[in-house]
């Protein structure tokens, strides 16, 4: 706890107790040097109910253009069909106009599939919460290694730079040295 505790301290400026879950899974995966990518829409996916998988079926089939068309084409022979070919056929109309029945109908699948559309925009709603979390963590943890080796670099660079001034101080002092010798002008460097 105490490295999770001084990592954090370290890398964000809060305590371990003081972050979100997330960040404290970022912290987590850090130390560990381990993989934060996961794959949450399946992970939902997994967990679904009968029911949860019916409701998105439900919601997949109920906004698509097919059960657009295809419900228009029920309406349409339904509407003919009372209107116009019952009445020339000479048999009465089981649903005239206005068309009560179809209302009806019409009505009660608008009270089912209503609920069932907005659980599974619930479930939607859910899953993109939960993508966004993962998101935030990824960019966190990504921001947090590349801060890690600009540092690494930024040593790096010290230590060399570091390094050229002591070789350019003893060229200095082996050039001073080999000038006092021969009498040469750079010997007053």
């Amino acid at each position: 706890m105490k490295s999770l505790n001084s990592a954090s301290q370290r890398l964000l400026g809060i305590g371990f107790r003081d972050m979100s879950p997330e960040e404290r899974r970022v912290i987590e995966h850090l130390i560990r040097r381990s993989v934060t990518a996961r794959n949450p829409p399946r992970e939902l996916s997994e967990n679904k109910t009968f029911g949860q998988r019916l409701a998105d079926r439900v919601a997949a089939v109920g906004g698509s253009w097919n059960f657009i068309v295809g419900f228009g084409m029920v309406l349409a022979v339904w509407v003919a069909g009372n209107s116009l070919l019952m009445t020339r056929l000479g048999l009465h109309p089981f649903d005239p106009y206005p068309y009560i029945f179809l209302n009806l109908l019409l009505s009660m699948l608008a009270a089912l599939q209503a609920p069932v559309i907005m659980m599974s925009q619930n479930r939607q709603a859910a899953k993109d919460r939960l993508a966004a979390e993962h998101d935030y963590e990824i960019n966190l943890k990504a921001e947090l290694e590349i801060m890690g080796l600009h540092e690494k670099l930024d040593g790096l660079r010290t230590r060399e730079l570091a390094d050229l001034m002591a070789q350019q101080i003893a060229l200095l002092q082996t050039l001073r040295q080999a000038g006092r010798g021969a009498g040469d002008p750079a010997a007053a460097l």
